[in-house]
């Protein structure tokens, strides 16, 4: 098995995550026509990596390019974007594409990302080899995006992470599980975790957003998520943690009501969209979880911790009020 990038705890560090020393790993300009490249996904691929980056050009139109790397830290991707074809559906319209994610399900790389089609919603694709690549059904109506798929079915059916939204930049948000038998038609739509009151959580009381692919633990899954304060410079982004029930993942075990990881460093204080951290995918190595995260909008950073320390970080720093019954 390929070792996913890892670096150890800096000395004097107490924190669960960990920004990597040489971070942001991918540059705005690391293609000739990008002016950012963030919130991207990666897994496992071969004897390395594959990852679906969302690449701004320079006119800023959002769309999503693929790319490889043997390391996970540095990587070649395609300059040209995705070009899809036909999957269970033959319209595969699309007005823009961002913020994707990726995930392994039986025999094949699904991904999810924001699509536009009359505004904002979760566009679904696959592909084998991250070379060719197929479009499906849009799961929702607009407006939705942070479409996030549980890496294994649940109780028979696909399960599926999102944030029911506006056309715009969404002063609200809920995160809401969905179900499918086929990745095709999405129903049994249910309410996961709110927005926390101000006074309790503020980091993440205006909105919160599932981030990477759920990873299972013993404890139940773990899902890394985004939630933003709007303060008197506008939004801002940390990343935090739930542990959701293995089986009812509607069911909120407990979740952070500390941030794990805020906008501190330079990368994340400055850049298109300061004071931004978002989270996208995550790499697991048996104890060991490695993030990739959006910094400002703007670059690619890595962050790491331990599945257990994180988990215990959860459960004694938790906020179990404001849940849906």
């Amino acid at each position: 098995m390929t070792h996913i990038p890892f670096e150890t705890r800096p000395a004097g560090c107490n924190d669960p995550l960990w920004r990597y020393s040489k971070n942001p790993i991918i540059d705005r300009y690391h293609i000739p026509s990008s002016n950012s490249i963030f919130n991207s996904a990666v897994v496992r691929f071969g004897d390395g990596f594959a990852g679906v980056f969302r690449c701004d050009n320079k006119a800023v139109q959002m769309n999503i390019f693929a790319g490889f790397s043997k390391d996970g830290i540095n990587w070649d991707i395609n300059p040209d974007p995705i070009q899809f074809e036909a999957g269970n559906t033959d319209m595969i319209v699309s007005e823009y594409k961002y913020d994707p994610r990726v995930t392994w399900i039986e025999d094949r790389y699904w991904i999810t990302w924001c699509n536009g089609y009359n505004g904002p919603t979760i566009g679904i694709g696959y592909t084998f080899d991250f070379k060719t690549f197929y479009q499906c059904e849009n799961a929702f109506l607009p407006f939705n995006r942070n479409g996030v798929l549980f890496p294994q079915k649940i109780d028979g059916k696909y399960a599926l992470l999102s944030r029911p939204s506006d056309n715009g930049h969404t002063p609200f948000g809920d995160i809401f599980v969905s179900y499918s038998p086929d990745m095709k038609y999405w129903g049994e739509h249910r309410c996961v975790m709110r927005p926390t009151p101000f006074e309790e959580s503020a980091w993440q009381c205006t909105k919160i957003g599932a981030g990477p692919i759920p990873i299972l633990t013993d404890e139940g899954w773990l899902l890394f998520y985004h939630g933003v304060i709007t303060t008197c410079n506008g939004y801002r982004y940390s990343m935090g943690a739930a542990i959701l029930d293995r089986e009812n993942p509607a069911k909120v075990l407990y979740r952070s009501r500390y941030y794990l990881l805020g906008p501190a460093a330079p990368y994340e204080l400055q850049g298109d969209v300061p004071n931004v951290v978002f989270p996208c995918a995550a790499l697991t190595e048996g104890n060991k979880v490695c993030v990739y995260y959006g910094a400002a909008d703007t670059v690619t950073g890595l962050a790491f911790g331990y599945i257990d320390e994180i988990i215990d970080f959860v459960k004694q720093h938790h906020y179990n009020g404001n849940l849906p019954k």
